[in-house]
């Protein structure tokens, strides 16, 4: 996609805050952070989202949450973190790219969804 925001930002047309990077996956922190630990892991190649994915995104999915802890504790979270994955627009997705949040820090990152 030539105009999606990730995707420029992963064939390096617009600069990022690069955390890892491989042969598919770049990782880069949020420039919003919401924690103290908040960084985005996106596969290079255009999903628009999760609900977009095929059987043949196995692999490169098991890839981007394997890849997780690792940059968790690199990025100072070593005692936990959280993995968000928001999915369309009930889901809160803000950018149509497959992308997953890690957030996290040295305290409790807090309830996961507000009580109704």
């Amino acid at each position: 996609m030539d105009n999606c925001l990730f995707c420029r930002i992963a064939r390096g047309e617009i600069p990022s805050a690069k955390v890892y990077e491989d042969d598919e996956i770049l990782a880069f922190k949020d420039i919003q952070p919401q924690r103290p630990v908040h960084v985005l892991v996106i596969p290079k190649r255009h999903i628009t989202s999760l609900a977009h994915v095929a059987a043949t995104d196995v692999p490169l999915l098991g890839r981007m949450l394997a890849v997780a802890k690792q940059i968790a504790d690199d990025q100072g979270s070593p005692e936990g973190f959280r993995v968000i994955i928001n999915t369309g627009r009930i889901g809160g997705q803000e950018v149509e790219h497959l992308h997953a949040h890690i957030v996290g820090g040295l305290e409790p990152v807090g309830p996961m969804l507000k009580r109704i």
